[in-house]
């Protein structure tokens, strides 16, 4: 009986949405693994004129800030990223199953902060592969958990725009 309620209470929340974060997770860490498996470090395969995959470590946060502060930001983005993990897990369970929007968004986000703090305790660094580049302007390196990070805010700031709160505020 607790079973039932407790799968009931998931279905209609945005904790429905967690295979979302597992899926996110599985594909980031598979293709990190992919990567970390055919590549030496920084070594780069020109994949079209704008992309390449390539092999880097990244020891800072997004964009590698902080990558060279001397080792104590690695415990410190961790612990960030398990209390983001916590509130988004908190805030999925607080949104009703009906808004999808904002449940997909957490799920996204919770899945690529798993992915790269896996990474982080693992590793010591999260392993970045995607290079998109314009001429010799290169975006820095990121991999699947970034996309999802990105994605998922995204999606949060349109479903502020979207949601009917929004709509009441104009």
């Amino acid at each position: 009986m607790h079973n039932q309620l407790t799968a009931s209470k998931a279905n209609s929340s945005g904790l429905r949405w967690l295979w979302l974060s597992v899926l996110v997770f599985a594909l980031d860490q598979l293709t990190k693994l992919a990567i970390a498996k055919t590549f030496d470090l920084y070594e780069s395969v020109a994949i079209t004129p704008f992309f390449n995959l390539v092999s880097v470590r990244n020891y800072g946060a997004a964009f590698s800030f902080l990558s060279d502060a001397g080792g104590w930001q690695r415990w410190f983005f961790t612990a960030i990223a398990v209390v983001v993990s916590a509130l988004l897990l908190w805030w999925m369970k607080k949104t009703p199953a009906e808004q999808k929007l904002p449940a997909i968004a957490y799920a996204l986000v919770l899945g690529g902060a798993i992915g790269n703090v896996f990474d982080r305790i693992v590793f010591g660094y999260v392993i970045d592969f995607l290079d998109f580049y314009v001429g010799s302007y290169h975006w820095p390196s990121f991999n699947i958990a970034d996309s999802a990070i990105c994605i998922g805010a995204v999606l949060l700031v349109l479903d502020s725009f979207l949601s009917p709160k929004a709509k009441d505020a104009k």
